[in-house]
C-alpha cells in the first residue's frame, strides 16, 4: 500500500527568516553594489560635488562632505552587498586615507560589467578567472609605469607637494590647493620619515578664513590655566595625570551619612581636604612646575597648587592628553606614591596664546622635536570640520608616499594605461575568459569618465581622444580638468601615490568578486522585542 506525499514544503529555515536564491539573490546584490556606486560617483574628481550628511533628529549636527568614506559611513545601508562596499571604503581610508570614492566606484562599474556577462550566460566564475588575470595585468602595468625620485631631495619633495595638490583638489580646499599642500608637506617633512601622524595636531577654531590657516611648531591645547596660577613657565617640567582631585567624594557617590551633629559633617569635610591636601603633596613631590589633569580639578586642589606656584590644567580631553605624553616624553600616572620612577615630560616654555578670540596653552621647545600643530580657520564648524577631513586625507597620503616612495599620474592617466594594458591581454586570450577581461578594462575606463561628466565636459569625446594617445604610447597623458581637454600630467604635475592606486584596483577587484560568487543571500529571523515591563 502506498502513501499520498504531503503537498506542504518541508520547511528548512525558522518561521520568519528570508532566502534569495540563484538569480533573484545575484540581482539583489548587483542593485545594492551599483545603487551606492552611484551615490557617491559624483563627487569623484577636482569638480565633483558635495552632499549635505544630516541626522535623523533635528538637533544633530549636519555635514557637508565629498569624502567617500565620511558618507558611505554615515548613511544607514540594509542591503548586504552594498554594506560590503561601505567596508572597502573604510578599509581604503584606514589603510592609504584618499582613494575612498574611488575604490567604490571601481567596484560598482564592475558589478555593472559583470551584470552584462551574466546575462550573456558566462558562468561567474568564468568571469572570476578573468578578472584575476586583469588584476595581474593592470598592476603591473602600474608597477611598470611607476617612478621613483626618492634619491633626489628635491625632485621628490616636488612630487609631495604635486601628490598633495592632486589631493587636495577634489576638496574644499582647492581653492587654496598650493597654501594647504605646503602646509601638508611640512608637516609630513618634519616627522623625518617615522610616519606617526600622531605627532601632528590638527585644531580648528572659527573665524578668519580658510587662507588664514598655518602651521606652528610645538604643541597646542585648547585649554585654560587655573585661577591665580602663573600664567608663563619657563623650563617646565610636567606631570600629566589621569586622577580624581575632587574633594567630596560622599556628594559625588551618592553616598548617605548619619550624623547627630553639624560639627561631624564639618569633620567629615575636613577629612576629606586633609586626603586631598596629602595627594598634592604627593604629586608636589615630583618636583615639577605644571600639572595636568584629564579629569576635573576642584577648588581647593586648585589653590594648593597656586599656592606652590605650579601651574594646574584640568580636564585635558584623552586624546589631547595621549598625544602631549608622546610629545613631551613623559606617561600618564594615576597613582603618585614613587617619584623616582617616573618619567617626568618636559619642555622648554609653556603660555597662553590667543588665536582669533579663543585662548589655547602653548607647549613650545618640546621634547619630540618633530612635533607641529596646524591650526585651521574658517567660516563655520561644517567648513572646518571638511577642512580637516581633506586635511586629513593629504597627511595620510604623503606619510604613505614618505614609506613607499613609488609615484603614478593621475587625471585618469594611470586608469587609462591600465585599461590599454588589459585590453591587448584580452586580444591575447582565447576563451570566454577574454570578455571578462575586456569587461574590467571598460570598467577602468570608466573612472576618467566619470571624472569628465562631473566636470560638465564630453566624456565621449575626451575619452576617445585619450585612448588614442595612449595607444601611440604617450602614457603621461590624462584629463586636464581646468582646461576641458587632454594634456600632459607630468608637466601639469597631476601626480598620485602609487600605493592609493594600486590598493584602489586590488580592494575594488576583490569585493567585486566576491559579490559575483554569491548565489544565495540567507537572512536570520529578526530577534523578537520583549515587552516592556514596570
Amino acid at each position: 500500500m502506498t502513501f499520498p506525499m504531503s503537498l506542504n514544503p518541508v520547511q528548512v529555515l525558522k518561521q520568519g527568516a528570508e532566502d534569495e536564491r540563484a538569480e533573484t539573490a545575484r540581482l539583489s546584490s548587483f542593485i545594492g553594489a551599483i545603487a551606492i556606486g552611484d551615490l557617491v560617483k559624483s563627487t569623484l574628481g577636482p569638480k565633483g560635488m558635495d552632499k549635505i550628511l544630516q541626522g535623523g533628529s533635528r538637533n544633530e549636527s549636519l555635514q557637508v562632505t565629498n569624502d567617500g568614506a565620511t558618507i558611505l559611513r554615515s548613511i544607514g545601508v540594509d542591503n548586504p552587498a552594498a554594506k560590503v562596499l561601505v567596508d572597502i571604503s573604510k578599509v581604503q581610508d584606514d589603510e592609504v586615507g584618499d582613494g575612498t570614492t574611488s575604490v567604490t566606484v571601481l567596484a560598482c562599474e564592475l558589478l555593472r560589467e559583470a551584470e552584462i556577462l551574466i546575462g550573456q550566460k558566462i558562468h561567474p566564475q568564468t568571469i572570476v578567472s578573468g578578472w584575476r588575470l586583469a588584476t595581474a595585468e593592470a598592476r603591473r602595468a602600474l608597477e611598470t609605469s611607476a617612478k621613483d625620485n626618492s634619491n633626489n631631495v628635491t625632485k621628490f619633495r616636488e612630487d609631495l607637494m604635486n601628490i598633495a595638490r592632486t589631493t587636495i583638489s577634489s576638496k574644499i580646499l582647492t581653492q587654496y590647493r598650493d597654501h594647504f599642500a605646503n602646509l601638508a608637506v611640512k608637516a609630513v617633512l618634519r616627522l623625518k620619515g617615522s610616519g606617526n601622524l600622531d605627532a601632528i595636531q590638527v585644531i580648528k577654531i572659527a573665524g578668519g578664513g580658510l587662507q588664514d590657516s598655518y602651521l606652528d611648531e610645538g604643541f597646542l591645547l585648547e585649554k585654560k590655566i587655573g585661577v591665580h596660577q602663573p600664567k608663563r613657565i619657563e623650563n617646565a617640567r610636567i606631570l600629566i595625570a589621569n586622577t580624581s582631585m575632587d574633594a567630596d567624594k560622599i556628594k559625588v557617590f551618592g553616598s548617605r551619612v548619619r550624623v547627630d551633629a553639624l560639627s561631624k559633617v564639618a569633620e567629615l569635610e575636613l577629612a576629606e581636604k586633609e586626603k586631598m591636601k596629602c595627594k598634592v603633596e604627593k604629586i608636589l613631590k615630583h618636583k615639577i612646575n605644571v600639572f595636568i589633569n584629564r579629569q576635573l580639578i576642584y577648588n581647593y586642589p586648585e589653590q594648593l597648587f597656586a599656592d606652590a606656584g605650579v601651574m594646574a590644567i584640568e580636564h585635558a580631553d584623552f586624546d589631547g592628553i595621549e598625544r602631549l605624553a608622546l610629545v613631551t616624553g613623559g606617561e600618564i600616572l594615576s597613582t603618585f606614591d614613587d617619584p623616582d620612577n617616573v618619567k617626568i615630560g618636559h619642555c622648554d616654555l609653556i603660555e597662553e596664546y590667543i588665536i582669533g578670540e579663543e585662548k589655547v596653552i602653548k607647549f613650545s621647545g618640546v621634547k619630540l622635536g618633530e612635533a607641529c600643530t596646524i591650526i585651521l580657520r574658517g567660516a563655520t564648524k561644517q567648513i572646518l570640520d571638511e577642512a580637516e577631513r581633506s586635511l586629513h586625507d593629504a597627511l595620510c597620503v604623503l606619510q604613505q608616499t614618505v614609506k613607499e616612495t613609488r609615484i603614478v599620474y593621475g587625471g585618469g592617466c594611470s586608469e587609462m594605461l591600465m585599461a590599454n594594458a588589459v585590453s591587448k591581454l584580452a586580444a591575447k586570450t582565447a576563451g570566454k575568459e577574454a570578455l571578462a577581461i575586456e569587461s574590467f578594462a571598460k570598467a577602468l575606463r570608466q573612472l576618467p569618465t566619470v571624472i569628465a561628466d562631473n566636470a560638465g565636459y564630453d566624456s565621449a569625446e575626451l575619452i576617445s581622444q585619450l585612448r588614442a594617445t595612449h595607444t601611440e604610447n604617450n602614457h603621461t597623458m590624462g584629463l586636464d580638468m581646468y582646461n576641458g581637454c587632454i594634456g600632459d600630467m607630468e608637466s601639469l604635475g597631476v601626480t598620485e601615490s602609487f600605493k592609493v592606486k594600486q590598493q584602489v584596483v586590488v580592494s575594488a577587484a576583490e569585493a567585486a568578486e566576491m559579490l559575483i560568487r554569491v548565489d544565495n543571500i540567507i537572512k536570520t529571523v529578526p530577534r523578537e522585542r520583549k515587552p516592556d515591563t514596570y
